[in-house]
This record gives C-alpha cells, structure tokens and sequence, in this order.
C-alpha cells in the first residue's frame, strides 16, 4: 500500500504562516495501528498522532497530528478519543466530554468556542514525521 501524508499548500490543517516548519522524525509508518491513537512527546509537546484506513477514492492511509491536551477540560487525553467523521471530514471525540473535532482543522463541531491545535504531518522514507510551525 502507498501511503501519501505530505499535501500541496498546507499539511492536515496546518497554517503556514513563515513558510518555515520545523519536521520531527517520530516512528516508522507501520507502528502507528489504523482508527488507534497514540502518544508521543515530541520536542518537549505532547502529540497525539492517528492514522485513518485508507479511503475508499485513494486507497492511501491518512496520519493526523493533534495536541494532546484537550481544550475543554486542559488534561492530555485526546490519544484516548474515538476516530469517526462527520460526512468527508475525519474527526476525534474527546474522551472526557465527547466534544467532536475535525482532525484536519482542529475545529469543534460540538463547541465553536473550543479549537484543537492540529500539525503537518508527512512520510519520509517510511517513517512519520511532525511539523511545527517556527516562530517568525
């Protein structure tokens, strides 16, 4: 299977607001099980990384990254949500509260008062990496 993370413009919701993204090299591809989450620290932040089945139209798996605090309640538990998806859009429910986040977006379906911090993710020779936006 062909596995394609890196998009053109920007990467699964990521702004690119320098042009500047800082890739961390987290684990090889195959460690990361589908519709499972898990946790990693990388570079001093907790991530919480997904990796979606492939798709009916592409056939290509999908990685996510998202912080792994959640926004309503602040404790580092997204890794430990539901995958689902609202129409075409992959979404995470927290664990807690179940509020309902587009994993591209980082947007709350079910309080628009509540964001999730999402990052660039793309494959290099295997394996998954994560990018931060640097500071300007």
């Amino acid at each position: 299977m062909t596995v394609i993370l890196d998009r053109a413009g920007t990467l699964n919701g990521a702004k690119d607001l320098t042009g500047e993204i800082a890739w961390h090299r987290v684990c090889p591809l195959e460690e990361l099980e589908p519709a499972w989450g898990e946790a990693a620290l990388i570079a001093g932040r907790q991530v919480a990384l997904f990796r979606t089945g492939p798709s009916v139209a592409t056939g290509h798996s999908k990685v996510f990254a998202v912080a792994q605090q959640d926004p309503a309640t602040l404790a580092n538990v997204m890794a430990r949500g539901i995958i689902g998806s609202r129409g075409s859009r992959p979404t995470i429910a927290s664990p807690l509260h179940k509020e309902v986040y587009d994993l591209e977006t980082g947007e709350c379906f079910s309080n628009a008062e509540l964001s999730l911090e999402v990052f660039a993710t793309r494959l290099v020779d295997g394996f998954v990496e994560v990018g931060f936006q640097q500071s300007a």
